[in-house]
């Protein structure tokens, strides 16, 4: 254990040291949710039944999560960027833990997560959003989000390991854009068919969307709503569970293994 955290240590650092080199990526990704947070908030958010700034409480909690859920993508490109061009092999002849490299990755991740989380939300209180819950609430929000967008990345690092192709890597990354919109993130579930209503509120988008909501005080919890959702918080740490049970052992045997 001892060993895995101090490898884990250096990778993180190594993960740190590499986004600080690409400067130009790092701010795409953390001006890309104020960007939607501004176009949805006032235009998209123009054609809803819900006030302007009622709405715009309604999105950032679902915009922070949404953009957890990009982990999905950049856990994906880098762990293929890696495997394409030959890091990864050279990280497999060093005396090291294997699971390392792949939690360095996924842990620098949720470090640059916590740190965009901060002008987003500035943001979002310069547009009408509050927290209306209590200061534990709104901590444990904030918790749940980082814990959501790790499980995410192990999911991506898995993912690009697999296709050990940054541009697979990418165009499969891209489709990772629907996941938000198969969910409450944007809209409330209520007003969808039951059939499509279903597939949102088991969305896990959609649980940890809801259980923001309801700890910042933004939202209530839906009427009759698929169980992850009328629980929210036992549902998003439920997914959590699920995601990281899955894919933190894939993700270190297909890192241990490559592709044998």
């Amino acid at each position: 254990m001892s060993m895995l955290a101090y490898d884990g240590t250096a990778m993180l650092g190594r993960q740190l040291l590499r986004m600080r080199n690409n400067p130009g990526l790092l701010i795409l990704t953390q001006t890309m949710p104020i960007s939607m947070l501004l176009f949805f908030g006032y235009v998209f958010g123009s054609a809803l039944a819900m006030p302007g700034e009622a709405y715009r409480s309604f999105l950032v909690p679902g915009l922070l999560v949404a953009t957890a859920a990009g982990g999905i993508m950049t856990g994906m490109f880098q762990a293929a960027q890696d495997t394409h061009r030959g890091v990864t092999n050279r990280f497999r002849t060093l005396p090291m833990s294997r699971a390392a490299v792949p939690l360095g990755q996924a842990a620098a991740d949720v470090v640059v997560t916590a740190v965009g989380t901060v002008p987003f939300l500035l943001v979002g209180l310069a547009v009408g959003w509050r927290i209306e819950g209590g200061p534990l609430e709104a901590a444990g929000a904030v918790g749940l989000l980082m814990l959501f967008r790790f499980a995410c990345t192990w999911a991506g690092i898995h993912l690009g390991l697999l296709t050990r192709n940054e541009e697979a890597a990418g165009q499969l990354g891209g489709a990772t854009f629907l996941l938000p919109l198969l969910s409450s993130a944007y809209i409330p579930t209520t007003g969808l068919p039951g059939w499509l209503r279903t597939v949102a509120e088991w969305n896990p988008i959609s649980a940890v969307a809801t259980a923001l909501r309801d700890l910042f005080g933004n939202a209530p919890v839906p009427d009759e709503a698929a169980w992850p959702v009328a629980h929210p918080v036992a549902g998003s740490l439920m997914w959590c569970a699920v995601l990281l049970g899955i894919f933190v052992p894939l993700a270190v045997r297909q890192y241990a293994h490559g592709g044998r």
